[in-house]
């Protein structure tokens, strides 16, 4: 998952392990029925019964907040996994209620939240996880868009979200995985939807965490689609960056800390040129990868330097003394105007760009296999 600064719907996948983002909580807006006629004693008691069990449904969407211990520390792996299941089960369980709701009080002025809400639920599940919910979800979707009445936008919806949903089930096997599911989705969904922008959108998400060849054929189909102009530009931005591979960069200047950074001083090593912030949830949730990296591979010759878009300089410091992150930082207080960010025209973080021991640009995305590229540039 990036951060991306673009103003169009984001299409976001999160691979295992990575931060959880909670997606099960929303508010929930009171509804007021007025009645022609005094209830009866028995009406009393359904209005009664129904109240109840819808308040129990709201109670089984607002899931509990992650462990306090996980504010001081990063949890594991297993920790996140455990999380994980637990919050796929607790949504289930919310689906399963929000039917039972809707199927005993047919009538009931929340039906149609009810029902949304169990459509809501079924995607979470699925999405963290829970894959024996995934023929239940189908199924209900299969029935929406079966509805004649059913405008053209809201089915975009249903499909785009079912085939993000089909991509999260995936997430176990791997970002390869979960692209490779994703793509699938979007070429059906470019079939069904030919003259719909958005599509391209999706195959922007793609080719930003894709590499090589793969990205650079998908942004250019992009460019020569029918996409929006932002996506539009974002593929050019994808297609100059291929472009940088293979050529060498100047990189120099006074890190936070007050050391001084010149890359060409670093030739004969291997350098993670890493564009993030400490606002960045897919940045930090790829911090533990990036500093595994580093201590076991720094010994042999791999450096890191950190281009930040922090904008309180007090905030990254303390951030990088918490977590021990002992690389120079950039800071300059501009947020997206990063006086490098802009230089080398970065449009999502975390981007990370790997640098051999030439100071030639090599890869420009190793969120995958970080270890393993660092190794094989450090046996040249």
């Amino acid at each position: 998952m990036t951060t991306m600064k673009l103003g169009f719907r984001s299409f976001h996948l999160a691979a295992c392990g990575s931060t959880l983002v909670l997606l099960l909580g929303w508010s929930v807006a009171s509804a007021q029925t007025e009645n022609a006629s005094p209830p009866s004693s028995a009406q009393k008691a359904d209005v009664a019964e129904a109240d109840k069990a819808w308040q129990e449904l709201v109670q089984a969407t607002e899931p509990p907040p992650p462990p306090a211990e996980w504010q001081a520390k990063q949890p594991s792996p297993e920790e996140m996994a455990k999380y994980q299941k637990s919050m796929s089960e607790m949504a289930g369980s919310a689906a399963d209620k929000a039917k039972d709701f809707y199927t005993r009080f047919p009538q009931h002025a929340r039906v149609a939240e009810a029902k949304d809400k169990e459509h809501l639920m079924l995607e979470m599940a699925v999405q963290l996880g829970n894959t024996n919910r995934l023929a239940q979800l189908q199924a209900l979707e299969k029935a929406l868009l079966a509805n004649p009445t059913q405008d053209e936008e809201k089915r975009f919806e249903l499909r785009s979200k079912s085939v993000q949903t089909a991509a999260m089930s995936r997430q176990a096997e791997g970002m390869p995985a979960m692209l490779e599911e994703f793509e699938k989705g979007a070429r059906e969904l470019q079939k069904e939807f030919p003259k719909n922008p958005e599509v391209y959108q999706m195959f922007l998400m793609i080719a930003s965490n894709s590499e090589g060849e793969k990205s650079r054929v998908l942004a250019k189909e992009i460019v020569a689609g029918p996409a929006d102009n932002e996506a539009k530009e974002a593929a050019r931005k994808i297609l100059k960056d291929l472009e940088r591979a293979g050529k060498p960069i100047t990189l120099k200047f006074k890190a936070v800390d007050g050391r001084d950074v010149d890359l060409e001083k670093l030739l004969g090593k291997v350098v993670l040129v890493d564009f993030w912030a400490t606002w960045c949830g897919p940045c930090v949730a790829e911090l533990p990868n990036v500093k595994a990296a580093y201590e076991k591979l720094h010994p042999k010759g791999f450096e890191i330097i950190g281009i930040s878009f922090d904008k309180e300089k007090e905030t990254l410091q303390s951030f990088v003394v918490q977590k021990k992150m002992s690389w120079p930082q950039y800071f300059d207080g501009q947020g997206w105007e990063n006086k490098f960010g802009q230089e080398f025209g970065i449009q999502s973080i975390p981007a990370m760009w790997l640098v051999d021991k030439k100071g030639v640009v090599r890869d420009l995305n190793v969120r995958m296999g970080l270890a393993e590229k660092v190794e094989k540039l450090l046996a040249e």
